[in-house]
C-alpha cells in the first residue's frame, strides 16, 4: 500500500493550491484520511481530516480557508487551499487509516489495518 501526494509548489500570498493524495495497493477499505504539515524548523501538525462518511474537521489556523474532500471510488483525498499565507509554508503530508487484504501461505485471506503516510509535498507561500 502506498500514498502518493502531489500538487505542492510556489504561490504568492492570497493564492490557491490544490493538493492530491492517491492510495494504491491491496486496499480493502480506508477510514479517516487527513493532511498534516511540517513548517521549517517546527514539528508536524494536523491540518485537517475527513471521515469515511465525509465529515471534515479543520485546525483553527486553516478553518475557512482550506477545504478537505475525498473520493472513495478513487481512494483519494484532496486539500483545496485558498487565501494562502506565508505561515502556511510547509511540507504537507497525507495520512490514511487503511485496511489491506492479502493472502497467506495457505491462500487464506488476511486483513490488517495500519496508519499510512504519503510522501511530502512542499508548499511555499511568498509574501
Amino acid at each position: 500500500v502506498q500514498l502518493q501526494a502531489s500538487g505542492g509548489g510556489l504561490v504568492q500570498a492570497g493564492g490557491s493550491l490544490r493538493l492530491s493524495c492517491l492510495a494504491s495497493g491491496k486496499i480493502l477499505s480506508i477510514g479517516v484520511m487527513g493532511w498534516y504539515r511540517q513548517p521549517p524548523g517546527k514539528e508536524r501538525e494536523l491540518v485537517a481530516f475527513i471521515s469515511m462518511d465525509e465529515r471534515p474537521k479543520y485546525s483553527e489556523s486553516v478553518k475557512g480557508r482550506f477545504t478537505i474532500s475525498r473520493d472513495n471510488g478513487k481512494n483519494a483525498v484532496y486539500l483545496q487551499m485558498d487565501s494562502l499565507k506565508p505561515e502556511d509554508t510547509a511540507v504537507y503530508y497525507c495520512n490514511a487509516d487503511i485496511t489491506r487484504i492479502d493472502r497467506d501461505v495457505d491462500d487464506e485471506l488476511q486483513f490488517s489495518s495500519a496508519d499510512y503516510w504519503g510522501n511530502g509535498t512542499l508548499v511555499t507561500v511568498s509574501s
